[in-house]
């Protein structure tokens, strides 16, 4: 169906009916325009290209219902039928109409004026331009305008005339204009971002214990204020997992929360292993690692799945604790403290993990499993190693664990963990109530 703008009732054929098609000057009631927008009536219409005939033809709609007069309900009718049909938002049309109200008629106000100002470097000046840093390497702009003023003062060669004459700051928006690009394109070929700190590669563990998996968790920032940060490590092997908070991350707060993390795990540390963010990718805690003999690796490009253990546990641990909202980063302290009494212990004393285990497939490929009789708590895991004695930090017995795991069920420890959760969010949320309250 083709639609066009025209007086005369017409009719066209659909689905082997007759449809009537109304014009917009056979169109007397409210009623009727509330017909077309719901799309039980066809109207012969076109919208007008011109922001003048659109202005023209709303004052129309305006005039031949006598808007002035409606009651709120038709006036609204009106409203949503020209929103159909204008293609202008609500704002610009509550503007028009307004306008209409006022003066009796919609007229283009302010329309743009385009001052006629003449260009002092045409395009011969600026393609000159290109030839001169194309014969001299692209030098600083205040070389090349000097070479401009050598060639039309000392050699006579008045095509350099008006460039001898312009500004340096200038120059250098004429080689941003597009005249100059379409005449001299040059590119730089990327350059790769070398740093010596770390190894890039994965680690191997090889079924050792003390290959740990370390990210960041942010949570949230609120009115401009960051939110404090959970730093995860995971060991690859056995899944122990430590989670500790800091306000901010920089080298006054994470390095002694790294160095409470490796105390934390009751094996000793052979490698650290993080993605390549700046926390963690640095001298202070390559410097930190090389003291206690700990290898620092970071994740090689295009292998997302290098450090995807920690980012796993990002998502069913710590935002399954945590949430997403925005915490202030003054609780820091007192969220290590619930993460030292409840949670830490909770993951890995009385939560179950799944445990891969490796088949060869038909074409000869590892590939991992996940089957329900692997699945055990990280310290049962750790437990089940061959020689796990040997693993074990001083300080650190299998006895000392087992009154960890026995002082009380699992059940019993996810509800002391949800209680106190629910206290410090409390807490939480009343201070940030009151800071709310305060600037109110």
């Amino acid at each position: 169906m083709k639609w066009v703008w025209n007086d005369t009732q017409r009719r066209s054929v659909h689905d082997g009916k007759m449809i009537a098609i109304m014009s917009l000057k056979s169109i007397k009631t409210t009623q009727e325009l509330q017909k077309i927008i719901d799309g039980t009536q066809s109207l012969a219409f076109e919208v007008p290209a011109k922001k003048s005939s659109r202005y023209a033809f709303i004052q129309s709609i305006l005039k031949q219902f006598d808007y002035s007069n409606l009651d709120k309900l038709q006036k609204g009718i009106v409203i949503r039928f020209l929103l159909k049909l204008s293609d202008y938002s609500r704002q610009q049309l509550t503007r028009l109409i307004r306008q209409y109200l006022e003066s009796g008629n919609i007229q283009i106000k302010n329309p743009n004026i385009y001052n006629g100002f003449k260009k002092k470097y045409s395009i011969k000046d600026i393609n000159l331009l290109a030839e001169m840093d194309d014969r001299y390497n692209t030098p600083s702009g205040a070389f090349i305008k000097k070479q401009c003023e050598r060639a039309s003062t000392i050699f006579n060669q008045k095509v350099y005339s008006n460039l001898s004459k312009i500004s340096v700051s200038h120059l250098y928006n004429l080689r941003r204009s597009m005249e100059y690009v379409k005449k001299r394109r040059f590119y730089t070929k990327t350059k790769s971002c070398k740093n010596s700190i770390g190894s890039r590669r994965k680690p191997r563990p090889n079924g050792k214990p003390g290959f740990i998996r370390i990210d960041t968790v942010h949570q949230g920032d609120l009115d401009g204020k960051k939110g404090v940060y959970h730093i995860n490590a995971i060991d690859e092997v056995t899944q122990f997992e430590i989670v500790l908070s800091v306000s901010r991350i920089s080298k006054k707060f994470l390095i002694p929360i790294l160095k409470t993390i490796i105390k934390l795990f009751p094996f000793k540390i052979e490698s650290f292993h993080a993605d390549n963010g700046s926390e963690y990718i640095n001298y202070e805690v390559a410097k930190l690692l090389n003291m206690i003999n700990v290898e620092l690796t970071k994740s090689r490009s295009r292998h997302s799945n290098d450090n995807a253990l920690a980012e796993s546990k990002n998502a069913s641990v710590v935002r399954r604790i945590y949430g997403y909202k925005h915490i202030p980063p003054d609780f820091a302290d007192e969220l290590n403290k619930f993460n030292m009494d409840y949670l830490i212990p909770y993951i890995n004393y009385h939560r179950p993990c799944y445990f891969p285990s490796v088949v060869i497939d038909n074409k000869g490929k590892e590939r991992k499993k996940y089957y329900y009789k692997d699945m055990m708590t990280p310290y049962e895991k750790f437990k089940s190693l061959n020689n796990a004695d040997l693993y074990l930090k001083d300080g650190f017995t299998f006895e000392i664990m087992e009154k960890e795991v026995y002082k009380m069920s699992d059940n019993e420890a996810v509800d002391k963990m949800n209680i106190a959760k629910e206290k410090l969010f409390k807490r939480i949320y009343e201070q940030k109530l009151a800071w709310i309250q305060k600037w109110i």
